[in-house]
């Protein structure tokens, strides 16, 4: 059964006036073809879809294949709030606890750890220091899950570790890391953290990372377009992303990241695809209280705890695995209330929930596909997008 946003018969009824739709869409038309390739984006406003529109080519050069509203797009980090719902789901059943120790179920995962300088994700070769310097090791074993989905472990935000060859290598080098802060003693957004969350997961569930999602997740919800590892059939619709260096291949229906790569495209971290019409189903479920139609997958307490601050560090505010709206810069834009939340992916997609106006807002491209740095022109759509919905 699919339980997806309903098409809301009077767009101008839920707020959307033509003015709205025509700054929105320019916005993304002009993006399309400078910014990325193909884009779906889709608002639902007080449950009904108001707007759901596609721009682009899943082909940018022969432009013969259009990209359309159902096409599938690389996640990325927006593969974290999948996984994070689904442990949700333990802790609800008493399976694990927020305070638990994750050396509790990844025993290995313990012990005094060198704190220094890790990879910097966005310059090859280079590292990121550790600010104020410290000669304190931190100790793995404090680290609690609460940690983790709150990215304050101290864990390092990345290491390139895919050129370790095996998936065994990889989870090694993730149990066995050094870290990059003491433990609690700020925000570091960390895709270390979520591999470790997955790799648990799998411990307490006893089931493979994919089927657990799925189980817990995807199919309660309908949500049948979303998965690792897109099988064939759904290649056609999935768009292309970067021509990667390390694989030597443009990449269509591979996860981008190449330490989920390394990992078989399974992730905690990321690995999903899926259209902008599931992406939104699940912001719908948050927004409704952790139910969406007849269904409910959470309790309303735990989408509250979730959602609300638990830790901020540098202007950078986290709840249990969601970002929530900083005060400045923020990709949801400047009219967003500062209850918002939301998350984004290195591909260039993203997820924002407005609770006040109960907007929904689902933004999914493939700006990756000329390359890595053009993060600030994403972020400019992403604000332009948001603002012209909010406004």
């Amino acid at each position: 059964m699919s339980i997806l946003l309903p098409r809301a018969s009077d767009p101008q009824a839920l707020g959307l006036s033509p003015g709205q739709q025509s700054e929105l869409e320019s916005t993304l038309a002009q993006a399309t073809g400078t910014v990325f390739p193909a884009a779906a984006c889709i608002v639902a406003s007080r449950g009904q879809v108001v707007f759901h529109r596609a721009y682009g080519w899943l082909d940018p050069e022969d432009r013969q294949e259009i990209a359309r509203p159902d096409s599938i797009f690389d996640l990325a980090s927006l593969t974290k709030l999948f996984v994070t719902t689904a442990f949700m789901t333990l802790v609800e059943e008493g399976r694990v606890r927020l305070d638990q120790p994750v050396s509790t179920v990844i025993p290995d995962f313990i012990g005094l750890r060198p704190i220094q300088a890790y990879d910097d994700p966005l310059q090859p070769g280079e590292m990121v220091q550790v600010v104020p310097p410290t000669n304190r090791p931190a100790d793995a074993g404090q680290v609690t899950f609460w940690h983790l989905l709150t990215h304050s472990s101290g864990l390092p935000a990345w290491r390139r570790l895919y050129d370790l060859g095996t998936r065994e290598a990889v989870v090694a080098a993730v149990v066995g890391t050094y870290f990059s802060y003491p433990v609690g003693t700020r925000v570091l957004y960390s895709d270390l953290g979520l591999i470790l969350l997955g790799l648990a997961m799998e411990e307490l569930s006893g089931e493979l990372l994919p089927v657990f999602v799925r189980e817990a997740v995807l199919e309660p919800l309908g949500l049948n377009e979303t998965t690792y590892n897109p099988p064939e059939a759904l290649l056609p619709r999935v768009a292309p992303t970067e021509f990667c260096a390390w694989r030597q291949r443009r990449l269509r229906g591979e996860v981008h990241d190449e330490n989920a790569a390394a990992m078989g495209g399974i992730s905690g971290h990321a690995g999903l695809f899926s259209t902008a019409r599931e992406v939104a189903a699940l912001g719908q479920l948050y927004l409704e209280g952790g139910k969406l139609g007849p269904v409910r997958l959470l309790r309303g307490g735990t989408v509250s705890e979730m959602v609300r601050e638990q830790v901020a560090s540098h202007d950078e505010r986290r709840g249990l695995g969601w970002m929530l709206r900083s005060l400045e810069g923020s990709s949801c834009g400047r009219y967003f209330c500062p209850h918002s939340y939301g998350h984004t992916g290195f591909t260039g997609t993203s997820l924002w929930i407005e609770p006040q106006r109960e907007l929904v807002v689902a933004l999914l491209t493939n700006r990756v596909y000329y390359g890595r740095h053009n993060a600030q022109e994403m972020l400019m759509v992403r604000q332009k997008v948001h603002e012209a919905v909010s406004r």
